[in-house]
């Protein structure tokens, strides 16, 4: 199941690096793994809670990091009223929050698999995960404490802006949706919810991508799997977040 190698994809992403989240049109680079175009993206931060109500209504903690807060740094935006609220990034300090240190890549996003707390998503990573059988991961496919999702980069691109972010949480609104994750047919996410949003990207992410809205549902990105090594320097490359599930 290895996947194929991107030929020449190194030289392509360093030089949409260089032009990264200004509005330029550029093809999109072959990464090795399938582009999701003209997805809808929401916006997340850690330390928003939506819904008290629900299980899955706080960012304070992730599929894959229960103190995603402390873990963090403390809330990805401003507190107002003892609400954690998002806030807008812009280039000057590199799309960084502007009330708070992180200690972790404030370029993160959310994609709809949970391979360590849906069984079936567990059960089944080793098969749909592209890079499940490759050094690093193939030793950790029935090691559940693992995750095979976490820390992956992903390239997203929106009207010309390109910029990168790592997998820290799952969602939205489905955890097991790997024909949409990890086909090649660019089919659309199973999730109805939130306009049938397929991601949910951090406010460094929002602001890179330059999003219409601070917290909206009709912004559209288009998205594909990245190896770490094809990654091109950035502010997304300031802080690289690698711990493991907690």
């Amino acid at each position: 199941m290895t996947r194929r190698t991107a030929a020449g994809a190194l030289g392509v992403l360093v030089a949409v690096g260089a032009v990264a989240c200004a509005p330029t049109p550029i093809d999109l680079p072959d990464t090795g793994y399938p582009w999701h175009t003209r997805i809808v993206a929401t916006t997340f931060w850690v330390g928003e809670v939506f819904d008290p109500a629900a299980p899955d209504g706080s960012q304070r903690v992730s599929a894959y990091d229960s103190m995603w807060l402390e873990s963090y740094g403390g809330c990805d935006g401003v507190v107002v009223d003892e609400e954690c609220r998002t806030e807008p990034r812009t280039a000057v300090n590199g799309f960084f929050p502007t009330r708070m240190t992180p200690r972790q890549n404030p370029f993160y996003l959310d994609l709809p698999y949970d391979d360590v707390n849906d069984d079936k998503g567990f059960a089944h990573r080793g098969d749909v995960i592209p890079w499940a059988d490759e050094p690093g991961y193939i030793d950790d496919v029935d090691d559940r404490s693992v995750s095979l999702m976490k820390n992956r980069w992903v390239i997203l691109h929106r009207e010309g802006r390109v910029c990168f972010g790592q997998i820290q949480d799952a969602g939205p609104g489905e955890y097991r949706d790997a024909a949409y994750v990890f086909g090649d047919d660019d089919r659309r996410p199973d999730n109805t919810r939130y306009n049938g949003a397929g991601l949910d990207v951090s406010p460094a992410l929002n602001g890179c991508l330059g999003f219409t809205d601070l917290d909206g549902q009709d912004d559209r990105v288009d998205w594909a799997f990245i190896d770490d090594e094809d990654v091109p320097d950035g502010p997304w490359k300031r802080i690289v977040t690698d711990s493991p599930v907690q």
